[in-house]
């Protein structure tokens, strides 16, 4: 493997060499909690997120208690995560992404919460302002938008010849996707492409959305983020190798899996980062006066293996851009 940034194996070697310290929970040390619609206490981005309470002198069990709650993928399960939670009368809440943070706010308006990778969230209603939340939210967060998202097809078109028609594939119940769908507008038709749009509620719609591209000769597929997405990459990389059809995903995590692109921010960094916004609330900052962060920096992951497999030919370029080439 080819890398030029190696953030995320030296994080997470770093975690696996420090084990969590088994010790009497003292009295005083603040319970905060975790949701979480698609982890898991194994997955790579909650250890980010302990290693980022770790780096900032937070010891799970002696200093600091989180009380995690998983919902494995079943989105109708938040709402009574979400309010276990609040009846533990935590000092914070860290949300995952947006179902997590909306599952979260109908439980509770004064509680701090923080979310780890919101949405849109001006548009949502999470918050009044990037600069300034104004309630009980804060956290990391972006918007999509025509130059980021144009980004994924874009790259598509570097690779696969000749493309005029692209599907996409789409969780439309998923809160904060409107604005990927008017980026994803604008970008194809920048691009000059037509495409496909195609919607999945569950898992079991993955198959009959593959077999909707074939039969709308599409010639590769972007696959857009949300949890069900993340939750079940496994199955969606491997319906695209069995269709041979070019994909590009929002999650880097894709890749490794054989995934042929990914591009995105990377997920591990604000894990990581959603535990300095901790830290300041438990510190006393209120959620309502700290700035939501947006990521600058969006990561490109290429898996040279799947493109062999696939007959294409990744243009110099393009590998010249990339943060992490796979062979």
């Amino acid at each position: 493997m080819i890398t030029r940034r190696t953030f995320v194996g030296t994080l997470t070697g770093g975690l696996f060499a420090a084990p969590l310290v088994e010790a009497e929970q003292p009295a005083n040390a603040p319970r905060i909690g975790f949701l979480s619609a698609s982890q898991s206490p194994a997955s790579h981005l909650i250890k980010a997120f302990q290693q980022g309470l770790r780096d900032l002198g937070y010891v799970e069990g002696r200093n600091v208690i989180v009380e995690y709650r998983w919902a494995h993928g079943d989105i109708k399960r938040l709402p009574d995560l979400a309010g276990d939670l609040v009846r533990l009368n935590v000092r914070l809440i860290v949300a995952s992404g947006n179902r997590e943070i909306t599952g979260v706010k109908a439980a509770t308006t004064s509680i701090p919460i923080v979310m780890v990778v919101g949405i849109d969230p001006v548009g949502v209603g999470f918050i009044e302002s990037i600069a300034r939340p104004g309630g009980n939210i804060t956290g990391l967060a972006w918007a999509p938008a025509v130059e980021i998202v144009g980004k994924h097809l874009e790259f598509l078109k570097d690779v696969v010849p000749n493309l005029s028609r692209v599907a996409i594939l789409v969780d439309p119940g998923f809160p904060g996707i409107s604005p990927y769908r008017a980026a994803v507008e604008g970008a194809a038709k920048t691009l000059h492409l037509t495409y496909q749009e195609i919607e999945f509620r569950n898992a079991d719609d993955f198959p009959k959305a593959f077999a909707t591209i074939v039969r709308g000769r599409s010639q590769a597929v972007f696959i857009q983020g949300s949890p069900l997405v993340f939750t079940h990459l496994r199955d969606l990389v491997d319906l695209a190798a069995s269709h041979r059809i070019p994909a590009i995903y929002v999650f880097r995590e894709a890749v490794p899996l054989g995934g042929l692109m990914s591009y995105g921010v990377n997920l591990a960094d604000l894990y990581r980062r959603a535990a300095t916004f901790v830290d300041k609330i438990l510190k006393g900052a209120k959620p309502a006066d700290l700035p939501v962060e947006q990521p600058s920096k969006f990561e490109l992951v290429i898996n040279l293996k799947t493109a062999k497999a696939l007959g294409l030919t990744i243009p110099p370029s393009l590998l010249a851009r990339a943060d992490e080439v796979i062979q």
